[in-house]
């Protein structure tokens, strides 16, 4: 009798779990929302968790900034590429087959990164990852949505956010302890556990969905889509390569230039004509979903563009360590993931433009205390503006996604995700093809500036290299001959590392003036109280 007692225990257990992820049960969609927040935890952590390792890659690989942008922006392009096709991939096959798949290859890609011998290599297996989280962002994004009824999207939208704040807080601390106290490598294997155990969750939990009515798949536009995006971010990156002496004029950038213009020029006529466009960019037409991907570009730009820059003059310009510049981000991912389903609840009761407006004015002033950053910038002054990104991160995307999505249908969903994302990621790798180019250009120039100012026969520079030749000589013991030539070294160094840092603080600036510009488009936006007093009146008609 115990045994059959027992048994019968065990019975019921095994039907209470199966029960709670059945669709029909109230527990099923938080089950696949944790799921989901578990693949964006990994798909996000790979692209905050690189940038603090990027000094010791670079050093390890003996290149430049010109080439390791490379290891961000291919990652990004890809993803770009991808995240339209996703969404096809996932009404003709099924979207937990193509979710599930899309994890492994992400999981496949960073064992390749973790096993890349030279840059060429790591760049190469980013793009395989790339094309992993350009698959499961927007999927994940798309299964909350359908999921969730609206009244609750707002809240799922916010906790999904969680993962990706969490990301972007532990990333970079993660990332620099394993590169200082092991190295950069471990930053692409701690990706596998996590992915496997995110693919054997995404077997037992969800349930498969396959569109009754999957579309054609558009070639034309798919191709004209991956030969614009790559032409064109090659181009903005070696404009001002050490390798091209003849600058924006050489003739290969001007042919990348027309290349990529007419690629574009394509793929917009195609995707408007067609009958079963890879992207439907008719979406865009909707008033509300035109205008927040008009912003995600524009936000795309400054803030994913600007992302890279701190870790590097944290590094190379104020001696931190790989661990101390990744800790600084921690604040940004909690304050993030506290602030977005508390706006994301509040945003389902209010009119959600306010938080979006106050948000992206945080954002942008966090850029412009940046722009102020110098040799001599303490840690709290650096933490301040990492306080007010995290603030205003929290605040701008869980009441965005909720309000740009409100008048799409269901159907449509799994598009207008991709369309999204792949706005976003497209702003981000033009982000930071451009920053990094500035970043090239505007060092140089403060070189210049800085070296016509320090003559061999300015009294003020010799007596600078002298006080500080008596000094070595007396503390480091060396002759007065070889003191000398260190104290011009010194000099010399402390030169380029003060215009590197003007360089970053340009950098910034720009990215300030492009995030406030993203005030415009939130303007304009339709809140839902204006849509439903709408609505009420045509239907009094």
């Amino acid at each position: 009798m115990q045994k059959i007692s027992a048994t019968h225990k065990i019975r019921r257990r095994l039907r209470s779990r199966e029960s709670s992820f059945h669709p029909k049960s109230n527990s099923y969609k938080w089950f696949v929302l944790a799921n989901i927040m578990l693949g964006t935890f990994m798909a996000v952590l790979d692209a905050t968790i690189v940038n603090v390792g990027l000094p010791k890659i670079m050093s390890s690989f003996g290149v430049g900034l010109d080439t390791i942008q490379w290891v961000i922006t291919a990652y990004m392009l890809s993803m770009a590429v991808m995240l339209p096709t996703s969404g096809w991939l996932a009404d003709k096959f099924g979207y937990k087959r193509v979710y599930f798949w899309g994890l492994f290859l992400f999981t496949v890609g960073s064992l390749f990164c973790a096993l890349s011998y030279d840059e060429s290599t790591l760049i190469v297996s980013r793009i395989v990852q790339g094309l992993g989280a350009g698959t499961v962002q927007p999927l994940g994004m798309a299964i909350i949505t359908r999921e969730f009824p609206a009244k609750q999207r707002g809240v799922a939208l916010g906790f999904w956010s969680i993962a990706a704040a969490a990301s972007v807080s532990f990333g970079p601390l993660l990332g620099g302890y394993l590169v200082d106290n092991f190295n950069w490598q471990l930053i692409f294997f701690i990706n596998i556990p996590v992915g496997i155990v995110a693919l054997f969750f995404t077997i037992i939990i969800q349930r498969e969905f396959v569109h009754p009515d999957a579309r054609k798949f558009d070639f034309i536009g798919f191709i004209s889509v991956v030969i614009f995006l790559p032409v064109l971010l090659f181009a903005l990156s070696e404009g001002n390569a050490s390798g091209n002496s003849a600058g924006w004029r050489a003739p290969y950038i001007l042919l990348c230039f027309a290349v990529s213009g007419i690629a574009l020029a394509v793929f917009i006529t195609r995707e408007l004509t067609t009958k079963d466009p890879l992207i439907d960019l008719r979406l865009l037409g909707d008033w509300n979903f035109g205008l927040s991907n008009l912003f995600l570009l524009v936000f795309g730009l400054g803030m994913f563009g600007s992302t890279f820059l701190l870790p590097l003059y944290l590094q190379n310009s104020m001696g931190y360590t790989a661990l101390q510049s990744g800790s600084v981000f921690l604040p940004v991912g909690i304050i993030q993931g506290m602030v977005a389903p508390l706006v994301g609840i509040v945003s389902d009761k209010t009119n959600p433009k306010i938080p979006i407006l106050i948000g992206i004015i945080l954002l942008g002033v966090s850029f412009v205390l940046n722009y102020e950053l110098s040799y001599l910038s303490e840690r709290s002054f650096i933490m301040l503006t990492l306080y007010l990104r995290g603030l205003g991160m929290g605040m701008i995307f869980t009441p965005l996604s909720a309000l740009s999505l409100k008048s799409i249908s269901r159907e449509h969903m799994a598009q207008a995700s991709s369309i999204s994302n792949t706005v976003r990621q497209i702003g981000g790798s033009l982000g930071v093809a451009i920053l990094s180019t500035m970043l090239t250009s505007r060092t140089n120039y403060h070189s210049q500036i800085f070296s016509q100012a320090i003559e061999s026969n300015s009294q003020v520079v010799h007596n600078t290299t002298q006080n500080m030749a008596y000094y070595i000589q007396q503390h480091a013991g060396s002759s007065f001959t070889t003191a000398l030539k260190q104290s011009q070294s010194l000099l010399v160094q402390h030169v380029n590392v003060q215009s590197f840092i003007q360089g970053v603080d340009d950098d910034f600036l720009l990215a300030a003036i492009v995030t406030f510009i993203g005030v415009i488009p939130v303007i304009f936006l339709k809140s839902k109280k204006r849509m439903a007093s709408k609505t009420g009146l045509e239907t009094n008609k």
